[in-house]
């Protein structure tokens, strides 16, 4: 390097020369402005960064209106008797709540060591926790471990619910920042730890459907939460990181692994000692666990019972009318809601029902089975066909056309089944998904009410096997012709009622038809002249009461069936019309005999006899009584409120009339060993529907019995076997119970009257004693019978009852006695009670016949 004078003299003249000066005044304005951009660079991120975190956390949920419990909880279902006999839980929903108190320390201790071990420190977030898991991130290139706290995964569970949607990075990391802000906020406003912990522990999903560790504790060991061992709990802690991967019944041996890391953090951060770590490390916990899930399965069927069918549609019915839900959120809530329904089922008569209708003995020997039929295919294009039972019927019926789906045996229905499916498979199709069930024919179904409170005590929807929750409920959901059941709430309830009519009032039995032309047929076969009700009753006469519900009038009839709860009915309305322009109604003569447009429903049937056996007073079937919330206040109070249909008197009349049908009548196969009963046969035309309808003083039972299918039942045994169900059932229910009478109002008397005209007896009348409402009793005196006198008699006094006697003012009551012949003459006062002695002597009637009287 040249250090001579001149050339020193050339650089420093260079390093001041204007050009030079220019550039190094250029170079450093561009490094400052580029210094000053960066720096304005950095000032612009973080503010838009603030900007945006402020932007987030402004739309963070407000910490006054976050619920942090469960979202869900499961409703239980409770009998009579105040014992649980479901639960019912949405997928989601299967939680049992249970305070910090019930919850053993040592699984509290459990949760907190492995998911959080600084929960008892942080503020809501823990930020070591954060630093470990992002460096860890930046080691492994992954988020493998995580940071929320019990706090934060609370709020996620319950708060933040659509997390499972999150598909970007910017969404995640959205609600990540919501979660954090808000975790400090609640913990600054509860300042309660156990409030959070209780909370997290009633909502974690534990596996196996089980969401909560009392729900937990239910499904793995068959125990309530707070009897666990330390073993156990750390086998319900171990669960919640992954709650199909750590299910104990599925995946013992990858739970045994977690056990022992919770046992390990538990006695590394000083919840345990040794000694207590080493005995829960050797116990046989999942041994257990296999014995609860086979007590559990063998315990309750997971098929609901038919009153439990019915019992869901009536909660789901009153939460929308009287509380305004809509259909969904009233299943919700049923699901999901927490519910303690108190239900009106009786276990002991509800298990006497199941008992009889599971013994084959109480069925005709001669079996058929109906078949229900579903296919689902994929063709081999892809699009997926689904195939039915009506569509196999149609196939069949190409060959046959009587073919009815109607079997012999379960083989056979099966051949028919694999037919019709390999024809359908030919083209390559594959099956999706088929449902085949057989099921026993003849069909049955009952319904027990305690009349007294309309409580429903136990139905029966169907024999045979059930195998699937909601299914047909013959008792509830199957509308069938009534038969002469139908006489008593059709036509002789109002004619006695509101007519005038007794038991008493005759009708001529003879050849009749109705409107069309068509003939009245008496099941007998015959016809039998003047007949009385009662008579018309106990033999189930056609005949008359088809007059008696022509005099009463058709549509005083239908509207007597509504007052009895019939809701099945058709009234001509725009809902009675079918597409043709065809309108259809049950104001007509062939409802005195339950031809109905629709028929009726078991439980609906007994309700109106019940509404005969408690004085004649309907009240709609009551299910449940009460519905309380997840709190336990008071939802729904069903009162079992009551409307009079028909007078006690009335109601008494019927009553008596169907002790004679059961004591002499079409019933006495149903009469009881220790009860007094009444009760009404019906069988349809073609003995497609068979009835009996009965009543003691305790219970109403009403049985059915009849083809699904609506085939001609057989004669023999199965024209007979509901019969005696209806007999086991009832003697079972009434054994050891007090023997009663029916009661009889004090407006009832029992007189007599001619057995064959129902009119006050003269001499010569075949005579019997008949029950009368005060108010209608006869005044008339029978026309068909007269004593043939003997002309020899030596003593005879002619009464003229056109004669008015004179009072004797000593004798008000108009009695006198002569003393010459001993004759008590007894003038008539229009009652009809006159001269009345024993029944065989009568006083004058109404017309101009003069009346002997014979001493």
């Amino acid at each position: 390097m040249n250090y001579g004078k001149k050339s020193a003299s050339k650089k420093r003249n260079s390093l001041i020369s204007r050009s030079s000066m220019m550039g190094k005044r250029a170079h450093v304005s561009f490094i400052r402005v580029l210094f000053i951009g960066l720096i304005a660079l950095c000032v612009g991120v973080s503010s838009l960064g603030i900007g945006s975190i402020r932007g987030i956390l402004a739309n963070t949920p407000n910490v006054d209106e976050v619920d942090i419990m469960p979202l869900g909880y499961a409703t239980f279902l409770y009998d009579c008797n105040g014992n649980q006999i479901r639960k019912l839980a949405a997928p989601n929903a299967n939680r049992l709540p249970v305070s910090i108190d019930q919850i053993p320390e040592d699984l509290q201790h459990a949760v907190v060591a492995i998911e959080d071990e600084r929960f008892y420190e942080h503020n809501g977030i823990d930020v070591r926790g954060i630093l470990r898991a992002g460096v860890k991130a930046l080691t492994s290139g992954g988020f493998s471990e995580g940071a929320s706290t019990i706090t934060q995964q609370l709020l996620k569970n319950n708060v933040f619910t659509n997390w499972t949607n999150e598909s970007t990075q910017v969404e995640r990391f959205t609600r990540k920042l919501q979660e954090q802000y808000l975790a400090i906020e609640i913990e600054k406003k509860i300042n309660d730890k156990n409030v959070i912990l209780e909370n997290y522990l009633n909502t974690i999903n534990l596996g196996a459907g089980a969401y909560g560790v009392q729900a937990a504790a239910r499904q793995y060991f068959n125990k309530d939460v707070w009897d666990l061992n330390l073993s156990e709990c750390a086998t319900i802690a171990g669960i919640t990181q992954a709650p199909t991967k750590y299910n104990p019944i599925e995946n013992p041996k990858e739970n045994a692994k977690r056990r022992k890391e919770v046992l390990d953090h538990m006695l590394d951060q000083g919840y345990i000692t040794q000694e207590q770590y080493d005995e829960a490390i050797n116990d046989d916990v999942y041994t257990r666990i296999q014995e609860a899930q086979a007590y559990n399965t063998q315990s309750q069927s997971k098929t609901y019972s038919y009153f439990e069918d019915e019992l869901t549609q009536q909660v789901v019915n009153a939460l929308m009318n009287i509380k305004g839900y809509t259909k969904t959120q009233a299943q919700n809530l049923l699901y999901s809601g927490g519910l303690k329904i108190m239900t009106t089922q009786d276990p002991d008569i509800q298990n006497i029902l199941d008992e009889e209708y599971a013994d084959p003995s109480n069925y005709p020997d001669y079996v058929q089975y109906s078949l229900e039929y579903a296919l689902t295919v994929k063709k081999p294009d892809g699009t997926e066909v689904n195939y039915s039972k009506e569509m196999l019927k149609l196939y069949f019926q190409n060959e046959d056309s009587s073919f009815d789906l109607l079997f012999d045996s379960q083989d056979e229905a099966q051949t028919y089944v694999d037919r019709y499916k390999a024809d359908i498979l030919s083209d390559g199709s594959t099956v999706v998904a088929e449902r085949v069930n057989f099921i026993p024919q003849p069909q049955s179904a009952m319904t027990v009410i305690d009349q007294h409170t309309g409580y429903v005590k136990a139905i029966i929807g169907g024999r045979g096997e059930k195998t699937a929750s909601l299914t047909l409920n013959r008792a509830t959901d199957s509308t069938r012709q009534p038969g002469s059941t139908f006489k008593i709430v059709s036509t002789y309830a109002p004619a006695l009622n509101e007519k005038g009519m007794t038991l008493a009032t005759t009708y001529e039995d003879e050849p009749i038809t109705y409107e069309n032309g068509a003939p009245v047929n008496n099941a007998s076969g015959s016809f039998n002249g003047t007949t009385t009700i009662r008579t018309a009753i106990r033999n189930s006469v056609n005949t008359v009461a088809v007059q008696c519900f022509e005099d009463v009038t058709p549509e005083l009839g239908l509207k007597y069936l509504d007052n009895f709860g019939f809701t099945t009915l058709a009234h001509g309305t725009e809902a009675d019309t079918d597409a043709n322009g065809n309108v259809f109604t049950d104001a007509n003569l062939p409802t005195a005999l339950g031809g109905l447009t629709y028929g009726v429903t078991n439980v609906e049937l007994c309700a109106a006899y019940a509404a005969i056996a408690n004085n004649g007073n309907y009240i709609k079937p009551v299910y449940y009584t009460k519905i309380l919330d997840h709190n336990g206040n008071v939802l729904i109070e069903n009162n079992s409120a009551g409307r009079s249909v028909i007078k006690e008197t009335t109601a008494y009349l019927l009553t008596s009339a169907m002790e004679d049908v059961v004591q002499n009548g079409t019933g006495t196969a149903c009469q009881l060993d220790n009860m007094a009963i009444a009760g009404k046969t019906g069988t349809t035309e073609d003995y497609n529907d068979l009835w009996f309808v009965g009543y003691t003083p305790y219970y109403t039972c009403a049985v059915w019995s009849g083809y699904d299918g609506n085939q001609k039942m057989p004669e023999g045994d199965a024209r007979n076997f509901h019969k005696t169900l209806w007999r086991k059932v009832m003697n079972r229910i009434h054994q050891g119970m007090e023997y009663k009478e029916f009661e009889q109002p004090a407006d009832i008397e029992q007189i007599s009257i001619c057995s064959e005209t129902g009119l006050l007896p003269r001499a010569g009348c075949p005579v019997t004693e008949e029950y009368f409402d005060v108010g209608t009793m006869p005044t008339d005196y029978c026309d068909q019978h007269f004593y043939d006198y003997d002309e020899d008699e030596e003593e005879m006094e002619i009464f003229d009852e056109q004669l008015t006697p004179t009072p004797d003012p000593e004798n008000p009551d108009g009695t006198t006695e002569n003393p010459d012949d001993g004759v008590i003459d007894v003038p008539d006062d229009g009652s009809g009670d006159g001269g009345d002695n024993g029944g065989e002597d009568a006083g004058a009637d109404n017309g101009d016949d003069n009346i002997y009287y014979y001493d």
